[in-house]
Formats: C-alpha cells, structure tokens, sequence
C-alpha cells in the first residue's frame, strides 16, 4: 500500500498547501451548489412555466439520490482512492449543470429533461459528500482534524449564507439559465483546482478472503456503525434531531407568515441568522475543543443548540419582536449546530479505519435522510391536526432527546482524538472467512 505524504506540523495547516488547495475547491462546490437550490426552481418557475406537480418532480430530483445510492455510493468509496472520485464528480457536475443552458438555448429543455439533469447532477453530489469526508483524514491527519473540519464547515456555512442570495442575484440580474452556468462554472474550477493537490493518497487494501456481494460489503460498514460506540451515540442523535428538528421547519415558514404576519423580507433577514451564528460557530470550534476537551465541547454545543429552537414557538408580540426573537434562536441553534457538528464529525472519521470510512459515512448520512424525510412530513400532517405552534413545540421538545444518546455514551468523556482507536471491518472479514474455512 502506497504510503501518504506526512501532513504538516502542528499548527501550521494554514500552510499546508495542499489543503488549501482542498478547502478552496471545496468551498466553490458548496457555492455553487447553493446557488443551484435557488436557480434551478426559479428556472422551473420563470423559463418552464412549471405547475406545482412539476415543481415536486424537481424538488424530488433533488433529494432522491441521497436515499436511493447513498450506501451504494459508500462501498465505491471505500474500494478507490477518494482524491479522483472528487474531482470526476466535480468535473460532471460542470458537465450536467452546463447541458442546462445548453438545452434552453437549443429550445430542447423541458421539466422531464430538467429532472433527469438534476437527479444526476444530485447523484454526483452524494459521491463527492461522502468522498470529501472520507478523504480529509489521509489529507491532514487526525492531529489536524479538527481545525480542517472548522474551516470547511466555515465554507459550507458561508456558502449557506451567501449562496442563495448570490442565486437570487444572478436570476434577477442575469436570468436563471446565467446563474446556472456560473454554478457550473464553480465546479469546473473546483475540479480544476483539485487536480492540484499532489499528496500521495494511500491505495485502499482489497478485504481478505473472496469476494464478497455488494449487500455483504454494505452490512460490514452499517454494522460497524451500529456497534461503535460513538458512532451508534452520534447516529442515534442525528437521526433522533433531524427527526424532529424536520417536524419544526416543515412548518416554520407558515408560522412566520400566518402566525406571526411577517413580511418575506423580515422572513429571509431572519433566517439568515442561523448561517451567520454557524459561521462565527466554525471559527471557534477548534480552539474550544482544545480548551475545554472534545467531549465537553460537544455536549455543551449540542444542549445550547437544542435548547435555542423552544423560543420560535414562544415568539409573539409585534411582528420586529417576533422577528428579533426567531433571529436570536436560529443564530444560537446555528453556532451551537456548528460547534458540534465540527467535533462529531472528526470523532467520526477518527473512530473507523479509512478501508470503510466511505460505508460508516454512507450508513450515517442514509438514516439521517431517513430520519429527515419521515420528519418534514409528520409535521406538515401535524401542523394541519392540532396547529403551527403546537407542532413547533413537540419537534422543539423532541430534539432534546436527541442529547440523550450522546450524554450517556463515552464521547463527553473524550479530551482530544488520540485517545480512539479506530476500529476494521477487516477483523469481521477475517473472521467470518475463518468460519466458513472451518465449516
């Protein structure tokens, strides 16, 4: 197995210029496409004249990809270097976002071809997440985990906060189809600049013993998930808060509008909040953990984060006080979210070995979706049965259970990375050869 270029020094990530070659094509990407979630259902709407069915094809094209080759997509990772998978995937998304404007050109453009475009061009996306993730500990190090992840979660909440209104922007400006050839252009340089990182990525090592199915591989990674510790604790607490934190925003835009009558501009200033709380969040998070340990930092991001959405359903009084209140809550859950989203993410790559880093990943990211999907339904069901506010209040209530995993697993107890081992799914390989070799 070939073996890694060393990563920097400690303290000197900044200067690693591989990595910053990374973050920056990863920060085009996140750019590119949140300006995607804007330009192409306004391109729906102003250029395809889409009905309100039409509209759902496209909004589904764009989440099913996530559900339907997410683990499939994490045994690929798991079986090839990350590095080229990242830039192929960018280089085709550059691809499939500039056919778009291609085919509105031509006049061949319609929302079934539109759907399809978008459904790859979601499906590239899935890839590239899970290969990001898995290929950032071979880059940096687990020494440098921590502060990578800060900077690239600083990127995607960066990209959260500016890209849709950049999106807006340009389809006001300079129509629809234009926003979509500079989201393409994004990935094009994104790939670009990707061809550039030249540390030496180690080659993944074939599992022992005959081949197996693709079913099989999928079980080894998912198995894993569920008994590691840590990984079982952070599953368990994304899925259980994405459940309910779902159930709150499938209703959130109705409540600020209907219940508590503010205007479409006062709605974006304070949503915007949560991306700008995430952002200063991104830029602390590292140097907490290494004040107050990894797992204090943890729970004491995730509890603050939790407990800041009980004040939406609380807000009232007039429609600045409402607003100023909502603001304050999304700004508190969005740095709290951030802080810990940064720790649970390293402990997650530092828990496993990179042979199935893809197939943990792919495991955590399919039932987070899951989870997400069931909850963003259950509260547009519950906000038509007993009310806005009261469906705000359980999807509030419920995300505080999600702590519950986390405080009673060892993570609050960690002070820093090293202290995991990461544990195979080559022992289970081996052992399960070595009991088919004695039958």
């Amino acid at each position: 197995m070939a073996e890694p270029a060393p990563v920097p020094a400690a303290g000197s990530l900044w200067r690693d210029a591989d990595f910053v070659k990374f973050w920056s094509a990863e920060t085009l990407s996140l750019l590119g496409a949140q300006i995607s979630l804007v330009a192409i259902p306004l391109l729906a709407v102003t250029t395809l004249s889409a009905t309100p069915f039409e509209m759902g094809v496209v909004t589904a094209a764009q989440t099913a990809p996530f559900l339907l080759f997410t683990l499939l997509a994490g045994v690929w990772v798991d079986r090839v270097r990350r590095l080229p998978l990242l830039r192929a995937a960018n280089f085709g998304r550059a691809v499939v976002y500039g056919v778009i404007p291609l085919a509105i050109v031509l006049d061949l453009m319609n929302i079934g071809l539109l759907g399809v475009l978008v459904f790859v061009g979601a499906t590239l996306t899935v890839v590239f997440d899970l290969a990001y993730q898995s290929y950032l500990p071979s880059l940096v190090g687990n020494h440098h985990l921590i502060d990578a992840n800060g900077r690239l979660e600083g990127s995607r909440s960066f990209a959260q906060a500016a890209g849709p209104g950049l999106g807006g922007l340009l389809v006001g400006v300079l129509t629809a189809p234009i926003a979509i050839v500079v989201d393409a252009a994004t990935y094009l340089i994104s790939a670009t600049t990707l061809l550039t990182v030249r540390r030496k990525e180690p080659t993944p090592e074939p599992e022992p013993g005959p081949q197996t199915s693709l079913l099989t591989q999928i079980g080894r990674g998912v198995r894993l998930a569920v008994s590691n510790t840590y990984l079982r604790a952070l599953g368990a607490e994304a899925a259980t808060y994405n459940l309910f934190n779902q159930m709150l925003w499938a209703v959130l835009i109705l409540f600020l509008s209907r219940s508590l009558h503010l205007s479409a501009l006062t709605i974006g200033i304070a949503l915007s909040a949560e991306g700008v709380g995430a952002l200063l969040g991104s830029t602390v998070a590292a140097r907490l953990s290494r004040r107050h340990g990894l797992g204090r930092t943890l729970i004491a991001s995730i509890v603050v984060a939790n407990l800041a959405p009980l004040l939406i359903p609380a807000a009232g009084g007039s429609p600045v006080t409402a607003a100023v209140i909502v603001g304050l809550a999304l700004f508190v859950n969005g740095a709290g979210l951030s802080i810990y989203a940064i720790q649970a993410i390293s402990v997650r790559q530092a828990a496993v070995t990179s042979d199935v880093l893809g197939r943990t990943n792919a495991g955590y990211r399919f039932a987070v979706t899951g989870a997400a999907a069931i909850g963003a339904l259950a509260g547009g069901a519950l906000g038509g049965w007993i009310g806005l506010r009261p469906t705000m209040l359980i999807g509030g209530l419920g995300t505080l259970a999600a702590i519950w995993f986390v405080v009673r697993s060892p993570i609050p107890q960690l002070r820093d990375l090293t202290e995991l081992e990461p544990e195979s799914a080559t022992a289970e390989a081996r052992a399960a050869t070595a009991a088919g070799d004695q039958r």
